[in-house]
């Protein structure tokens, strides 16, 4: 009797160290390896979206407004895209119009912040130049914005814009 209550609690020990090595192998394959699911070349691409979007964004021309406005929103998606949508229509369209405002961006660095199968962040850094009828000499910024990215139909997208 003796020897089958020992093989019995071998088996519950056995058991149970299977069951959690099983969770184990689950969580680390599913929870912590999410960089195996992102290669380089997501990284990239991200990175790559979120500088061509961010010039999209930040550069328009008085007698190209409409359609600089138009090429920046295929970049967006989600409340973001909403956003920018009713924000342009608003404030950037009469402004590049009435006070023939032009801005012109380009990006100095980007990096990934944050990379996931389908979402990111990405660190851009970027400088604009402005001018307008009241004020022809140029005006230089340079910024940092955090870019979020979400992959729509394997296309990345912003869904926001967070300056830093």
């Amino acid at each position: 009797m003796s020897i089958l209550r020992g093989h019995w609690r071998l088996a519950v020990a056995i058991l149970v160290a299977a069951a959690s090595l099983g969770s184990a192998v689950v969580l680390y394959v599913t929870q912590y390896r999410t960089d195996v699911q992102t290669d380089d070349t997501a990284a990239s691409s991200a990175v790559r979206a979120a500088s061509e979007g961010t010039v999209a964004l930040l550069t328009y021309k008085p007698d190209t407004v409409d359609t600089d406005l138009s090429a920046a929103k295929t970049h967006l998606t989600g409340e973001f895209l909403k956003y920018y949508g009713t924000f342009s229509d608003e404030v950037l369209l009469p402004a590049a119009r009435e006070r023939a405002v032009t801005t012109e961006a380009s990006v100095v660095r980007a990096a990934e912040a944050e990379i996931h199968p389908d979402t990111a962040k990405v660190l851009v850094f970027v400088n604009q130049t402005t001018t307008s009828r009241e004020r022809p000499d140029p005006a230089q910024s340079a910024s940092s914005v955090m870019v979020s990215l979400t992959k729509v139909d394997g296309r990345w997208l912003i869904s926001a814009f967070d300056p830093i």
